[in-house]
């Protein structure tokens, strides 16, 4: 049996050590929003809440779950993140497979232009007025179409299909498969990892995303996603006619009501990494091998 010597030991203890600091920067804050959301206002009020409940309260809770706009935000996000998910890897799929074909013609200028659009884009102001001309404002389309592919996920993806053995793809093509049947029925069940991996980004980039809607939407007030009303809701709660209309009337209420608004948009989404995380982990290695 080998035995690690000191310098190897002490460097095992560092890493341990940094993985519990990350991990705490992690959990604290969530943790704190979660005893704020679980706690009775006058503990909020006197700043004693920090890691456990004081005084538990379900009201702000109550709240949320009872208010037709944060149920009907919550829907729509979650349709909008299956529907974003599911285009998204579609469209990554259908770019990243031709490119990884020997007989492309034009793949290397092909490539160019995939990447550069990693680095320059024309700007907000542009964007906006390109929406504009495609009569996409205050338009559910316009959370949907514009980021319905990502290059770096694209470049992934076609980084775990190189992985795959050519010899597979040559003995369908001998066999007389198609193009797009290779694809369904020899990559597409080996690349359950890196769909999977990238089903998670694509989830939680759409899930948290309130960028665009921002930009986009201002009267559509149904195709808020729920990101965006949470930031309405943390961006004026100190006005009193806003307070007033969010129902804020209870000293400290407030805090609780934000802390909550903000875990039950939190947690659905970090309850779909547990399902995912041995794909997740195997998809990014692997895609990461060769290119």
């Amino acid at each position: 049996m080998k035995v690690k010597s000191r310098k190897a030991v002490f460097g095992d203890w560092m890493f341990v050590i940094l993985c519990i600091l990350i991990s705490a920067i992690c959990i604290i804050p969530m943790l704190n929003l979660a005893a704020k959301s679980l706690s009775s206002t006058e503990y909020l009020i006197r700043h004693e809440v920090f890691l456990w409940p004081k005084g538990w309260d379900f009201e702000a809770y109550k709240t949320v779950l009872s208010d037709p706009k944060y149920q009907r935000a919550f829907g729509w996000t979650a349709i909008l993140t299956v529907i974003c998910t599911l285009l998204s890897l579609t469209m990554t799929a259908l770019c990243a497979y031709p490119l990884i074909m020997p007989g492309l013609k034009g793949k290397g200028l092909i490539n160019i232009f995939i990447t550069i659009t990693m680095f320059f884009n024309a700007g907000t102001i542009p964007n906006y007025l390109l929406m504009k001309d495609l009569k996409l404002l205050e338009n559910p389309l316009v959370l949907i179409i514009p980021a319905c592919l990502s290059v770096y996920n694209m470049i992934i993806m076609r980084s775990f299909f190189y992985g795959i053995p050519d010899s597979l793809r040559e003995s369908a093509e001998i066999d007389g498969a198609s193009f797009f049947k290779i694809f369904l029925k020899i990559y597409l069940p080996l690349s359950k990892p890196v769909f999977a991996s990238l089903a998670l980004f694509y989830a939680v980039g759409r899930w948290n995303g309130y960028g665009d809607a921002l930009m986009y939407i201002k009267t559509a007030k149904q195709w808020f996603p729920l990101q965006l009303l949470l930031y309405n809701i943390l961006n004026n709660v100190n006005a009193v006619e806003v307070a007033a209309q969010e129902g804020f009337m209870m000293p400290g209420l407030k805090e609780s009501l934000k802390s909550a608004i903000v875990m039950f948009s939190t947690v659905p989404i970090l309850l779909i990494y547990p399902w995912l995380q041995r794909y997740f982990i195997a998809g990014v290695t692997m895609g990461a091998v060769k290119e």
